[in-house]
């Protein structure tokens, strides 16, 4: 059975597809963004982006000492000259990535190996922007990577298959993702490269980046791990919260509504919501109201809520 044929499908994915397509609809009306109000959205997203991609890879610089390396040019003390470089690098890949967003845009094997060489630049010379030549274990994961020799015919199977996929963008996104850990095609960098790389086919959808959290680290990784057997559903909510998250923060900048949002346990403090804490941040992990995460903390709205509520008892009437 070819990968892409596993099923993906779970309950709730399509209520969860089908109120990330209305954000991106309503952020189409948008278009085109005032440049004032894009810069800095995205400025703030970059930021988010290179801190949580390398955090997630062990890089142990903060938000802050990121920021003041890429704004700045600052050295940060007690810091690694390969943590400084890879905070530079992934805002560089990123600058590149936006550079190859069109909506006529299809993925290539040299973008691949030169978004891969940008991650990896003053880094691992050897090995930037090169398929690895022999063979590698992954700590913690549930597979052996394929043969080095396998690399070329894979990663050609899955650019075919990507750019001629018919499926949902956030789903093929999703797959694509899974697929290009799996091949594991560099000795270093696979993370931080898939997660530009899947964002690129993303954005030339009109897609925000969705930034994968170090929060969510572990729950990241198990995700990957599922996949390896075939089960798709938690990367793909992993990546669905994410990408709504994203959504959000482009809507409440544009429609000045973010500040509808808060923490869940300041909702059930202050309302008279019938729900505690406990459930409703797991009907937010679970994709099943209209929320994202901020550091451990989940936040949603009175109104994604109750708009839960009514939708949950109309099904009760309904059976």
């Amino acid at each position: 059975m070819e990968w892409w044929k596993n099923p993906y499908e779970y309950e709730g994915l399509e209520k969860t597809l089908e109120r990330i397509q209305e954000k991106k609809s309503q952020l189409d009306k948008h278009r085109p963004i005032p440049n004032y109000a894009l810069k800095s959205i995205k400025e703030s997203l970059t930021l988010e982006w290179t801190y949580n991609s390398n955090s997630i890879e062990g890089n142990t610089l903060t938000l802050q000492e990121t920021k003041l390396i890429l704004e700045e040019g600052f050295t940060i003390k007690g810091k690694s000259l390969r943590e400084h470089f890879e905070a530079v690098n992934h805002q560089d890949a990123i600058s590149y990535i936006e550079e190859l967003v069109s909506k006529d845009y299809v993925l290539t094997e040299k973008d691949i190996l030169n978004t891969h060489e940008l991650v990896l630049k003053n880094i691992e010379k050897d090995f930037a922007g090169r398929f690895r030549t022999s063979g590698v274990r992954i700590a913690g994961a549930n597979f052996v990577p394929p043969n080095a020799l396998k690399i070329s015919d894979y990663i050609t199977e899955l650019i075919q298959w990507v750019n001629d996929s018919e499926l949902d963008i956030v789903i093929t996104s999703t797959l694509f993702h899974h697929r290009f850990v799996w091949i594991h095609p560099f000795f270093d960098g696979n993370g931080r490269t898939v997660r530009l790389l899947f964002n690129l086919l993303l954005m030339k959808e009109g897609y925000p980046p969705a930034i994968i959290l170090k929060n969510d680290r572990k729950k990241y990784y198990d995700a990957l791990n599922q996949a390896n057997n075939g089960d798709y559903s938690k990367l793909l909510l992993i990546v669905m919260q994410a990408l709504e998250r994203s959504l959000d923060i482009y809507l409440g900048s544009l429609n000045n509504t973010y500040d509808d949002y808060q923490p869940i346990s300041q909702i059930v403090e202050e309302s008279k919501i019938p729900y505690g804490q406990e459930y409703l941040s797991l009907l937010a992990r679970q994709g099943k109201i209209d929320a994202f995460k901020e550091g451990r903390n989940w936040l949603t709205s009175e109104e994604a809520i109750w708009d839960y509520i009514k939708k949950r008892d109309r099904n009760r009437k309904l059976n």
